[in-house]
């Protein structure tokens, strides 16, 4: 027998005893596409809240404002993108245009623009320094363009709507790659409107025509994110206070949703029976006011404020969309960046060091007895490899057994998303002089589960599974001590 035709034959002896790769599971009805996964993956970005109430010292501009007002002295777009990225953020959105009407770049459909201000001696155009500065700092760009606003005399009837969709069209075809564009749920009341100084309303559901406007939107920009209560990528929490519900899932039901009009409570749980996966979206200013406010800088959010906020929305399976509202002069204030710089180093102290990783996981079941469901695979740090169960295995019991014993007060896990959310409900054991003690017990995990317990001891840890809505995953699990120090043993 020559070389070449014994090589065939042990390969097909060798190959021959492997056991096949089995599918992967069935997905969900519902998954979310592979660009919301990377979208959710941010895990935290933040928002530029800037315009002329800056300079007014109001929340919501009344459409009034004179354009000459608008003047900071030390505009520095590169200061805030340096500022989010130092953060972790990994994109920015710019409020281009809130309700008062003032436009951040020179639209060639109103004079209520930065054209008209004394900023640049009206050349500038901060929706351009804002999207330069994202690219060069490596983070992503989105745009906040108000549908209400209290400055055009059209407002209320379909020319405005026409306006709207001409702006929509230059923000986003001018300025290169817009990651995500966020509608805000205001819409009518009182304003300037042209001068009429009145009170005008719409119908929510049918003004603004907004599947139209959606898909005007998603043409010019293939890739983009859209945000408002119902989505159709990413959907309000439900508060401005950046918690998400204990129990949240990421899918929910868009016959139930209206822009402006939706059941916050609803939004901030999402529906286990949803017909569709918009991630939920967390938003929350570091000060009280989303603008700059002089005499909010003693107010501004502590970083441990920050950290309970972090914990829990990224920890409750949705993102962070944290605030941060530049001053007169143009730049993030002093203690802004000082809260955040100790927010950051708490969250990354707290979760710097994996002390499941490189341990040992079995479980009471997995599929097929196959590797590739097998309960180690929760621990490599891989969001596309999993622990699955058989079908109909409940509890579904994972069990991690550590080296030694090891203090933690945090743990972390995971679903593999892309086949959906299971899980509906789960308990956690610790081992303790031979005997399982609950620690912690929750509902949903979905992208993410962070779980702050009181520090425990232990070798032993044990996941059990209780209820879910399909056959149960799970992707990563992790273990990390918030202050991590010499522990003795």
């Amino acid at each position: 027998m020559n070389i070449k035709l014994l090589s065939i034959v042990l390969s097909l002896l060798f190959f021959g005893c492997q056991k096949p790769t089995p599918p992967d599971l069935n997905p969900n009805a519902v998954v979310p596409t592979p660009k919301l996964i990377q979208y959710q993956q941010m895990e935290l970005i933040g928002f530029i809240h800037f315009t002329v109430n800056t300079f007014t010292n109001k929340e919501w501009g009344y459409g009034d404002e004179s354009p000459q007002i608008f003047n900071p002295t030390a505009l520095d777009a590169e200061q805030w993108a340096q500022t989010a990225k130092a953060a972790g953020m990994k994109q920015l959105i710019l409020t281009a245009k809130h309700h008062d009407g003032f436009c951040l770049w020179p639209s060639q459909y109103t004079e209520h623009s930065v054209k008209n201000s004394p900023y640049k001696e009206g050349k500038g155009d901060v929706v351009e320094e804002f999207v330069a500065a994202c690219k060069k700092y490596g983070l992503k760009a989105g745009l906040y363009l108000s549908p209400w606003d209290r400055n055009h005399k059209d407002y209320g009837n379909s020319a405005y709507i026409t306006y709207y969709k001409n702006q929509l069209k230059e923000i986003l075809t001018q300025y290169g790659e817009i990651n995500e564009i966020w509608f805000d749920g205001a819409n009518g009341g009182d304003g300037y409107y042209g001068g009429a100084n009145e009170i005008r309303k719409i119908d929510r559901t049918t003004y603004y025509d907004w599947q139209k406007i959606i898909a005007f939107v998603k043409k010019l920009q293939p890739n983009i994110k859209i945000f408002s209560d119902a989505g159709p990528d990413v959907h309000w929490i439900g508060n401005e206070k950046g918690f998400a519900g204990s129990t949240f899932w990421s899918t929910i039901n868009t016959g139930q949703l209206t822009i402006g009009a939706s059941k916050t409570d609803y939004l901030n749980t999402g529906d286990p029976n949803g017909n569709q996966w918009i991630i939920g979206q967390c938003d929350v200013s570091i000060r009280p006011g989303w603008f700059y406010h002089a005499n909010q800088d003693s107010l501004v959010k502590t970083p441990q404020q920050l950290a309970d906020i972090y914990y829990k929305s990224v920890g409750r399976n949705a993102l962070l969309l944290l605030n941060l509202p530049p001053d007169k002069r143009g730049i993030i204030h002093e203690n802004d960046v000082k809260s955040l710089t100790g927010f950051k180093a708490i969250v990354d102290a707290s979760l710097a060091t994996d002390l499941a990783k490189g341990q040992t996981a079995s479980a009471n079941n997995y599929r097929l007895e196959h590797p590739k469901f097998a309960p180690q695979n929760t621990l490599d740090g891989d969001p596309m490899t999993y622990w699955s169960t058989d079908d109909g295995v409940f509890p579904a019991k994972l069990e991690i057994e550590l080296n030694k014993k090891t203090h933690f007060d945090r743990i972390m896990i995971q679903e593999p998303i892309h086949l959906g959310q299971r899980i509906s409900a789960f308990e956690i054991d610790v081992m303790e002089n031979k005997d399982w003690v609950k620690i912690a017990q929750g509902t949903t995990i979905g992208y993410k589960r962070i779980l702050r317990i009181p520090e425990v001891k232990t070798r032993k840890i044990r996941i059990r599974i209780t209820e879910a809505n399909n056959t149960v995953a799970l992707t990563n699990v992790g273990l990390y001590l918030s202050s991590p120090k010499e522990k003795l043993d």
